[in-house]
């Protein structure tokens, strides 16, 4: 079997532009209406999304490979790095790794690709590993670099990556492309195509040992944000996540054709909704500014803990809504307060009720009431 670096053409990667066209348009539409709609949040508040957007990508780009970080230590990591107020929660070695690298990508967006761009980011990520020979540097072994699963006796091959000693020229005609493909230079490229191209490009080179595909998803961020001309906050790796298994699959049918259209369709499709998690999550931010003018002069110091409470669960609350148990739980409060507490955010339009008895749950009243 060949693999797509080893068929004649490579890197020439083919696809219908025609066919991607429409999402190409839907992409600038939508990236205006996110944009849009960040300028009705505060600083403070943009401030807060930034992280709590910043911390799910590494959160979820983390989880795409099987590690499970520490939300607020990654939090904790992003505001530091940011320059924002530190809190004191410790910050350990692995989150504060991806966090920094996170941070670096957002920042430093519209700044050409270079070598020493992708070794500062594999250096954040992984300079904890004790395990790896190279950190900071493209591998050198010379043994396969291969993506296996299976059993060890009976591995599975889903690729094998070019050998070592070709990686240096393979990167320098990566990092050539991706940098001549960009807005406003030789060959400028659609923004969805020249992401999904620059992932699977990177990805076919495999030019590191390990952290590859938390890379290639950077560079993917990174050619989204040159191409709208300012850091995407795109939720594109918490997109990726929730269907990892058919994202290993495309990569996979992808690694061994030249022809990609399918892989490009597949992936802008994905970035449509990462973009619309990203809108619906500044939704969430400016209907939280919203409730708090309505509401905050009704709403005695108890109230105004579980409610708080219940926005850092994020746009879909808690899981299943909130209970009296829940809320006796985050206030403190007995039985009978936590009854008239919440029998009164009800009557002022700040939550609404579902179910009786054990099984009543609350719910935020985002619109108000009458909608």
């Amino acid at each position: 079997m060949a693999w797509n670096w080893q068929i004649s053409g490579w890197p020439e990667f083919r696809y219908d532009e025609a066919a991607l066209a429409p999402l190409e348009q839907r992409f600038l539409m939508s990236s205006g209406e996110v944009l849009g709609a960040l300028h009705h949040v505060n600083p403070s508040e943009r401030d807060q999304l930034c992280i709590d957007l910043l911390s799910d990508e590494a959160m979820k780009t983390s989880a795409i490979e099987g590690e499970m970080l520490d939300r607020r230590s990654v939090q904790s990591s992003l505001r530091r790095h940011l320059g924002l107020e530190p809190d004191s929660y410790p910050n350990k070695p692995r989150e504060q790794g991806v966090a920094e690298m996170m941070v670096d990508v957002y920042s430093t967006y519209a700044e050409p690709l270079e070598h020493g761009t992708l070794f500062r980011w594999h250096e954040m990520l992984l300079a904890f590993d004790k395990r790896l020979e190279a950190i900071g540097s493209y591998r050198q072994h010379e043994d396969a670099m291969q993506i296996v699963s299976g059993r060890l006796d009976r591995p599975v091959v889903h690729f094998d990556a070019p050998p070592s000693a070709q990686v240096p020229d393979e990167m320098d005609r990566y990092v050539d492309w991706l940098n001549r493909t960009g807005p406003g230079v030789v060959e400028p490229l659609p923004a969805l195509t020249r992401a999904g191209l620059s992932h699977l490009y990177f990805e076919s080179i495999h030019p590191f040992e390990d952290g590859n595909g938390r890379l290639g998803r950077a560079l993917a961020e990174k050619s989204l944000a040159q191409n709208i001309g300012q850091p995407s906050l795109i939720a594109l790796a918490s997109t990726i996540e929730r269907k990892r298994k058919d994202y290993y699959d495309q990569l996979e049918r992808h690694e061994k054709t030249l022809d990609v259209t399918p892989w490009l369709m597949w992936f802008a499709e994905t970035v449509l909704e990462a973009q619309q998690v990203t809108l619906d999550r500044v939704g969430f931010v400016i209907a939280k500014a919203h409730f708090f003018d309505r509401q905050r002069e009704h709403l005695n110091v108890r109230q105004s803990k579980a409610i708080e409470r219940m926005f850092r669960e994020g746009p879909d609350g808690f899981k299943g809504g909130l209970s009296a148990e829940n809320y006796i739980s985050i206030t403190g409060t007995s039985r009978a307060t936590a009854t008239r507490d919440l029998q009164d955010l009800v009557e002022i339009g700040a939550l609404t009720r579902t179910g009786e008895r054990r099984y009543t749950r609350y719910w935020l009243m985002l619109d108000g009431p009458g909608g």
